[in-house]
This record gives C-alpha cells, sequence and structure tokens, in this order.
C-alpha cells in the first residue's frame, strides 16, 4: 500500500471512530460528594486498612477468612437473574440447584471486585497472610468438595491469591454444635480475622472466638434489608461499600 493510500486509510478509519460527547470541563463551585462517599457515624469503630495493618504487625503470619457476595464480589445481578428466572416472588430460588448451577457456570465472571477487597488482601498478603475464601453458597451439583471450582480460580486471579485453597460453601447450614453457618468452617481453617457484610459473619466471627470486621454492603445489593453497619460493636472498614 502506498504512502497516500495509507494515509486515506488511517484518516478514514479515525472518522469511524464515534467521539465521545463531553463538553468544556468546569470547576466545582461546591463541596458536594460522590456516589462512594458515606456519613461516617462517630458511634461506628471505623477502621482503614492501614490501621488493621498497624494493629497485628507484631503477630507471625495468620490464616484470614472473607465471605465472597457483597465482600469481595458485587454479583447481585447473579441473583437478580435467579429471582427472576426461578423465583420472581419470593427467594425460592436459593434453594434450587438450577440456580447454584448457572451461577457455577461463569456468572461470575460479570462480578465486580470490590476495591476495597483489594486492598485488604493485597496487605494481608504482603505481610505473609494465608487468605482463604468461605461462602454460604451452594456449590454446582458435580463440585466436590476441596477441589479447585471456576469460581475459586475467578478469586485468585482477580485478587491475586496466592496458594489459592478450595472455597469452603457452608451450603448455609450451620455445623452442629455451632449456631452460625460459617463458624465451623472459620475454625478449621484457623482463621484469625474473618471479614464479611453480613450480621452472620460479624456473629460467626465471635462464635468462633476470633475477630470479625465488618464490609459494607453496597447499597445496591439485591441482598436486603441492608444489615446495621457497626451494629455489635464490631470494627467496619472505611469506603468498603465499593
Amino acid at each position: 500500500m502506498s504512502i497516500m493510500k495509507k494515509t486515506v486509510f488511517a484518516a478514514l478509519m479515525l472518522a469511524a471512530i464515534p467521539a465521545l460527547a463531553k463538553g468544556p470541563k468546569v470547576p466545582y463551585d461546591h463541596k458536594g460528594v460522590t456516589a462512594a462517599d458515606i456519613v461516617k457515624s462517630p458511634d461506628v469503630r471505623w477502621v482503614t486498612v492501614d490501621e488493621i495493618r498497624e494493629s497485628i504487625k507484631d503477630m507471625p503470619p495468620m490464616t484470614v477468612s472473607f465471605d465472597i457476595d457483597d465482600t469481595v464480589l458485587v454479583s447481585s445481578q447473579c441473583f437478580y437473574y435467579g429471582r427472576n428466572k426461578w423465583s420472581p416472588n419470593g427467594y425460592e430460588y436459593l434453594h434450587n440447584q438450577k440456580f447454584w448451577d448457572y451461577v457455577a457456570d461463569g456468572c461470575d465472571l460479570s462480578s465486580i471486585p470490590k476495591e476495597s477487597a483489594k486492598k485488604i488482601i493485597e496487605m494481608h498478603q504482603a505481610r505473609g497472610d494465608q487468605v482463604v475464601f468461605i461462602t454460604g453458597r451452594t456449590p454446582a451439583k458435580k463440585h466436590k468438595d476441596g477441589t479447585m471450582d471456576q469460581l475459586a480460580k475467578i478469586l485468585e486471579r482477580t485478587f491475586g491469591v496466592k496458594n489459592m485453597k478450595p472455597i469452603s460453601y457452608t451450603r448455609d447450614t450451620p455445623v452442629a454444635p455451632y449456631k452460625y453457618d460459617k463458624t465451623a468452617y472459620i475454625v478449621k481453617a484457623q482463621s484469625k480475622i474473618h471479614y464479611g457484610d453480613s450480621n452472620d459473619d460479624v456473629l460467626a466471627a465471635r462464635e468462633a472466638g476470633i475477630r470479625g470486621i465488618r464490609v459494607i454492603r453496597s447499597a445496591v445489593s439485591t441482598n436486603r434489608p441492608l444489615p446495621v453497619n457497626g451494629g455489635y460493636g464490631e470494627e467496619v472498614v472505611v469506603d468498603s461499600s465499593y
């Protein structure tokens, strides 16, 4: 292709790219807030990632556990679809194996990783801590406990998890003698800190006798009602809704 033809071709390609609609930039003249801002009540025990790091600086490497939905992933789109398809008028879909098979078949490729989770996991891994995941989900019908499934691989890749362990699926069912579904798995993993968005995450950590730290559930989550962050006097991670 001649230089002239290459030039014409490049010009045509550029002309085919749609221009983004944007006007002149105007500086803000009021304080305002972004969607990520939250009013930090003085009644809540707020904690930053740096403060968590400082609080455990003299402790040896440990295992820390994370819930998945609304804690490390914004995955409500999977649940919203599931409800509309299998039980539009209620939550029966959560007890339908077809829904969980659908979720396990790559739905989390569209789940959004939370920036706050990335920072917390990076901090712990820099210390040499082992990260594990404990979820109330039900696995796919053909899943074998203790094996790496697609969700485990997504979490491993998304968060750069070192020495990734198979996910612990509680099936939202407590294991005796415990009252909360995640407690037995927290104890088995010998986790020293558990992060989660739900009341049961906080209470399971308390039942296991370890430190439970609340992560804020996104306001757009389909998991309603939204919990009261700090409602049990637990620490709450600052800016962890996204």
